[in-house]
């Protein structure tokens, strides 16, 4: 048997009759808070508690504008929780929008853990619902982030918010491990998140932000996705820009604006 580390998760490669296997909490591993814990931040906020079909819990938390346009629905990384990810939120806020996060489960204060792609879908589409409760859909912008990008695109294919906006995505995250590993068999993973199925059903428009030097989830997965553009959409390359912090790259901002306007 062979371990291959790829970006948090580890595939088990085996003999080319047997299935990969991976661990679930290596794509998703658990970094959580003490329930107890209390954010505190200088903009106006709000802490809410979803609930899911099973009981389970999920912490989130919406930031206020001074003056909102709409809300941005944020699906983060599968690195940390809101504890760390709410850092990017005045990106948003600045530019007249409030943004709502929430922790997938085994993040922060949200309960239990993640075991399969259909749980995960379900959750995110949950609290996109509660977002919609607050506001309009035509107000709703869905942006993801890396790993969220994937939940992000069948949210926009199932729903019908105003705009999708993905940073740094996966083709499929299939491809993007054998971009690195072609012998591996993926087969068998719980986590295939083909987003490019879904590009053909997303009716709003698409924004795609990604470094043509991602080390992570390579630039030639945005190339892919291109394919499936229909009019209007658009893939801004951020030159020579690797994985993280993208909300940290002036070309990113000055584009973020533009398309927010």
């Amino acid at each position: 048997m062979v371990s291959i580390q790829f970006y948090n998760l580890t595939v088990y490669a085996q003999a080319p009759d047997n299935p990969a296997q991976s661990d679930v909490q290596q794509i998703f591993p658990a970094s959580r808070i003490k329930k107890t814990y209390t954010y505190n931040f200088k903009t106006k906020f709000e802490e809410k508690i979803i609930r899911m079909t099973d009981g389970i819990l999920l912490d989130a938390l919406l930031f206020h504008a001074d003056s909102s346009k709409g809300v941005i629905f944020y699906l983060h990384g599968n690195t940390g929780g809101l504890d760390k990810w709410s850092k990017i939120s005045s990106v948003y806020t600045s530019l007249n929008y409030d943004i709502f996060m929430v922790d997938y489960r085994g993040y922060g204060k949200s309960d239990g853990s993640i075991k399969n792609e259909k749980q995960l879908y379900n959750d995110v589409q949950l609290a996109y619902n509660s977002v919609k409760a607050l506001y309009p859909e035509n107000k709703i912008i869905i942006a993801g982030y890396s790993i969220g990008t994937g939940p992000a695109a069948m949210l926009a294919a199932t729903n019908h918010p105003s705009r999708l906006i993905l940073q740094a995505p996966y083709y499929s995250l299939s491809d993007a491990i054998h971009f690195l590993y072609p012998s591996v068999d993926t087969t068998q993973m719980p986590f295939q998140f083909n987003t490019y199925q879904y590009f053909p059903k997303i009716i709003c428009p698409i924004a795609i932000f990604h470094g043509d030097a991602d080390k992570t989830f390579y630039y030639g997965s945005s190339l892919k996705l291109k394919e499936f553009f229909k009019p209007g959409d658009e893939l801004i390359t951020l030159k020579g820009a690797d994985h993280a912090e993208i909300e940290k790259n002036k070309d990113f901002l000055v584009s973020l604006k533009r398309v927010l306007e």
